[in-house]
C-alpha cells in the first residue's frame, strides 16, 4: 500500500445525460466515475481509502483553520474572543439549533465519513486483482475510521442515527436518532474487527494509517467514557475495571507497539518530531498537499487565548500548589520556578517569544498566548513566514498519545479499586517526562481523582481535551458557571452552563427540517 495523504476524497456520482443518442444510454463516459465503475483497480481502492481519511482533515473534526485548538475554548482553559466557529457560545451556554459552526461541520462530516467508509467495507472486496491482505486491512482501516466518527457523533449529541449502508437518500432521509448505547455497542464492534485485521506497526511507506494498537487506544477511551459518571450514573465499577483492563493489556503490549513518552515535551509538538514513539494515531498534514492555520492561530490571531485560571494551575517545579504557603511562589514574579510544561505550553508576560520580551500587549485579549503546536518559541524566526509553508502549518494533529493512555490508566483504576502502586507508576511517568517530581504517596481515592484531573488538565492543556473531561466527569456546570480573567485577573465574562441541557449539544434545524423523523435534544 502506498502513504495514506489527506488531501481529498473521491467522487462518486452518476453523469448527466444531455444528449438524445440511445447508444449513451449504455455507455460510461470515462472521464466521470459512478458506483459501477469506479471500483475497478487496487488503485482505485486506494484512493476511496485515502478519501475516508481526508474527511480527518475537515473543519468539523481536526482539520479546518484549528477545530481542535478552538475546542479548548469551550472549557475554563481558554477564551475564544471572536466566536470562531461558535465555541464562545457554547462556552456561554448559548448555543442553539441555529448557532452553526461546529455545531454543523462536525454533525456533517462526521456523516461524510460513516458515508465513505460504509461504501468503501461494501465495495472493496469486489475490486479485481486486490490482494486479500490488503483487502483485510483496508476493512481494517473502514472500521477504524467509522468507530472515530461516530464516537465524535455520540459523545455529543447522544443518540444519532446510526447507517451502516453506502449513502442513500431514498432510505435515509426519514431515519430516527439510534439510542446511544447501541451506537456505542457498533464502535465496539467495528474496533473489535480493526484489531484483529490491521497489523501492530506499518512500513515508513506507509505513514499516518491507523494500527490494531490504535482501535485497541480508541476502545480504551470509549470505554472510559462509559465509565465516567456522565453514562455510569450508578457509578458501576465493573465499567472502570473493564477500562482499566483494556489500557493494562495495551500498555503491556508495548513490545509489539513501541509506544512510550516522547522524552521532550516540547519536541512532541514540533513537525520534525511528527510520528514518534508516543503518537498512537494523528491527522496527517502535509504540505503542499494539506496544511492547517496552527502556527498562524498560536501567534497571531490568540482565538484559542489562555485564561489565567489556566496558568494558575500549574504547579511550582517542586510539586507543590502555587496555594500552598510551602511552594515558594512569589506573586511578582509568577511565572518563576514553574511545571515546565507551562513555558512549552503557555506564552506569558515577561516571556521572549519569536525574539521579543512579551508585553501585555502582544496577546491583547488576555495577555497570553499558546505555543504548543507552533514552530515559535523564544527564538526570532527568520524573515517573512519563517518555516512556514505557503502561509500553512503543517503540524499534524495528535487524535490519542501514550501520556493519554497512561493518565486514562490511572484514572480508571484508581475508580475501579483505589490509589494502588500502578496508579503511582502511571502518573508518575508522566510527571518525570516533564521534569516533575513524583506525586506525594498516601492518597486517598479521592484526593487521587482529584490530583489524576489536575495532571490530565496541564498535561493536555491547549490541545482540546479539557472540555470533554469536564463533561464526562459531570463538574463542568460547577467549573463553567464562574467569571473567566486575563493575566492581571481582570473579568472577561461570566459564564453559563446548564446541567439540564448544556451536557449535549442541539441537532442543527437544517437537519431537523431535512428529516422529520429526528428529535431535538432536551432545552433545545
Amino acid at each position: 500500500m502506498k502513504k495514506i495523504f489527506f488531501t481529498g476524497g473521491f467522487l462518486l456520482f452518476i453523469a448527466g445525460i444531455t444528449s438524445c443518442n440511445k447508444n449513451l444510454l449504455n455507455s460510461s463516459p470515462n472521464y466521470e466515475y459512478s458506483t459501477s465503475n469506479f471500483w475497478n483497480s487496487p488503485a482505485a481502492a486506494d484512493a476511496a481509502l485515502s478519501g475516508c481519511y481526508s474527511v480527518l482533515t475537515s473543519a468539523g473534526l481536526y482539520g479546518g483553520t484549528a477545530t481542535p485548538l478552538w475546542e479548548e475554548t469551550a472549557s475554563p482553559n481558554a477564551y475564544n474572543y471572536d466566536n470562531s466557529d461558535g465555541w464562545n457560545s457554547i462556552a456561554e451556554g448559548n448555543q442553539s439549533a441555529n448557532t452553526g459552526g461546529i455545531l454543523t461541520s462536525r454533525w456533517n462530516d462526521c456523516y461524510a465519513g460513516i458515508g465513505r467508509c460504509n461504501t468503501l467495507l461494501v465495495n472493496v472486496s469486489k475490486v479485481p486483482g486486490m490482494n486479500p491482505s490488503d483487502i483485510a486491512q483496508m476493512k481494517g482501516q473502514a472500521f477504524f475510521l467509522r468507530a472515530l466518527f461516530y464516537f465524535n457523533l455520540e459523545i455529543y449529541w447522544g443518540d444519532v442515527p446510526l447507517i451502516l449502508n453506502p449513502p442513500d437518500p431514498a432510505s435515509q432521509d426519514t431515519l430516527s436518532r439510534t439510542p446511544r448505547e447501541q451506537v456505542v455497542k457498533q464502535i465496539y464492534t467495528d474496533l473489535d474487527s480493526a484489531e484483529a485485521l490491521l497489523p501492530w506497526k506499518w512500513g515508513s511507506t506507509d505513514v499516518g494509517r491507523a494500527t490494531r494498537g490504535a482501535a485497541m487506544a480508541l476502545k480504551s477511551k470509549v470505554l472510559l467514557f462509559e465509565a465516567s459518571p456522565l453514562f455510569n450514573s450508578n457509578n458501576d465499577k465493573s465499567r472502570w475495571q473493564t477500562a482499566a483492563d483494556t489500557l493494562e493489556t495495551l500498555i503491556s503490549s508495548s513490545a509489539n507497539t513501541g509506544y512510550g513518552l516522547f522524552p521532550n515535551y516540547r519536541g512532541l509538538f514540533l513537525p520534525e518530531n511528527e510520528n514518534n514513539k508516543e503518537v498512537v494515531f494523528d491527522v496527517q498534514f502535509i504540505y503542499p498537499l494539506e496544511g492547517n492555520s496552527f502556527d498562524l492561530i498560536d501567534k497571531q490571531y490568540n482565538t484559542n487565548a489562555p485564561l489565567l485560571g489556566l496558568a494558575q494551575a500549574y504547579e511550582m517545579k517542586n510539586g507543590l500548589a502555587i496555594t500552598d504557603p510551602l511552594s515558594g511562589y512569589d506573586s511578582n514574579h509568577p511565572y518563576l520556578n514553574r511545571d515546565p510544561r507551562l513555558y512549552a505550553t503557555i506564552v506569558y508576560p515577561g516571556d521572549v517569544y519569536m525574539g521579543s520580551k512579551v508585553t501585555p500587549s502582544r496577546f491583547a485579549i488576555t495577555g497570553y498566548g499558546v505555543e504548543k503546536y507552533s514552530i515559535y518559541d523564544s527564538a526570532a524566526p527568520p524573515a517573512g513566514l519563517g518555516d512556514l509553508k505557503g502561509g500553512q502549518s503543517y503540524t499534524n494533529y495528535i487524535v490519542i498519545r501514550y501520556a493519554d493512555i497512561l493518565l486514562m490508566y490511572a484514572e480508571a483504576e484508581n475508580e475501579a479499586v483505589g490509589p494502588v502502586p500502578s496508579v503511582y507508576s502511571a502518573i508518575n511517568q508522566v510527571r518525570e517526562r516533564a521534569g516533575m517530581p513524583d506525586i506525594l504517596p498516601g492518597l486517598t481515592q479521592d484526593e487521587m481523582r482529584q490530583t489524576i484531573r489536575q495532571e490530565r488538565r496541564v498535561e493536555f492543556a491547549c490541545e482540546g481535551y479539557y472540555y470533554n473531561d469536564i463533561r464526562r466527569w459531570m463538574i463542568a456546570d460547577s467549573v463553567m458557571n464562574a467569571p473567566i480573567y486575563t493575566y492581571n485577573s481582570t473579568e472577561i465574562e461570566v459564564r453559563k452552563f446548564d446541567p439540564n441541557r448544556d451536557y449535549w449539544w442541539p441537532i442543527q434545524q437544517a437537519q431537523l427540517d431535512l428529516d422529520k423523523n429526528l428529535k431535538q435534544n432536551p432545552g433545545y
